[in-house]
């Protein structure tokens, strides 16, 4: 039995829209999603929100070790039944945002395969991306939305936008149909992977510095930078004009505008005004 709506239901368990939760249960859609990680046997797969395991199963198959993280304990049971049969899977039921990852996977390299929900990604994204030991890759299945936004170009920008590119080279790999889901989600869905760069692809001081930055801008989305710097980084106003004109920033730019080497050239100056004496 591994159709999520009968083990749901056998089981009396009911999905929760407040926790995100649609089970993918098409076997062309979790094969296309094991096939984007580009596992090797040897492979260590952190597996964030493993659902009922159908897709577990078909990581189990092709590494060596799956540790699967997932925050509702009702499906336990489920879980116990579809992975009865591989050895290789570790489930530990807790908030992946809780959880010690360091700790929990060492120094040994990993993939993360992960289903998503809208409300969390952004989180998560970060939380992986900043861990000193970071995945070699990332393969996420997510909302369409989110997907593209990682994927975005200046003028477009967001947080998530630059977070992503400054330490991952994210794509889009193939986009889902709301049938392959049960429940249906009411939003389209794709398959985002981010490789992760082993340093970033932009000139900065150190990450801190950066998005001090990156945050300030973003801070005040309707401003134009002048303001938005000026009040994140607590500077007067024609500090935040001669910092973004010195990076070569027309102060009257929005943050959504600014490419990744605009916000390295833009945290240098800063970096270097606040550590002159």
């Amino acid at each position: 039995m591994t159709n999520p709506k009968a083990l749901l239901d056998h089981f009396g368990v009911i999905p929760k829209k407040s926790l995100g939760q649609n089970f993918l249960h098409d076997p062309q859609a979790l094969e296309k999603i094991a096939d984007a990680a580009e596992l090797m046997p040897e492979d260590t797969v952190l597996e964030i929100g493993p659902g009922t395991g159908a897709l577990t199963a078909v990581l189990a198959q092709r590494v060596r070790r799956v540790v699967a993280v997932e925050l509702d304990r009702r499906l336990e049971p489920i879980m116990r039944l579809t992975l009865a049969p591989y050895g290789n899977v570790e489930v530990i039921f807790d908030d992946i945002l809780n959880v010690n990852l360091p700790e929990l996977l060492g120094d040994q390299p990993y993939v993360v395969v992960a289903n998503v929900p809208y409300y969390i990604t952004s989180a998560i994204i970060r939380l992986l991306l900043e861990l000193p030991h970071a995945p070699r890759r990332l393969v996420l299945t997510m909302q369409l939305e989110v997907a593209e936004r990682l994927i975005a170009k200046p003028g477009d920008m967001t947080l998530l936008s630059v977070s992503a590119q400054f330490y991952a080279k994210p794509k889009i790999v193939t986009r889902f149909n709301k049938a392959v889901f049960y429940p249906r989600p009411d939003v389209d869905s794709a398959v985002a992977r981010l490789e992760v760069y082993d340093r970033p692809p932009v000139d900065v001081p150190n990450a801190d510095a950066f998005f001090r930055v990156v945050k300030a801008g973003f801070g005040q989305k309707r401003k134009q930078l002048k303001n938005s710097i000026a009040e994140g980084l607590h500077i007067e106003a024609e500090a935040a004009v001669a910092l973004l004109e010195a990076a070569s920033i027309d102060p009257k730019r929005r943050a959504e505008t600014l490419s990744l080497p605009e916000w390295a050239a833009l945290t240098r100056g800063y970096h270097a005004s606040v550590q002159s004496p």
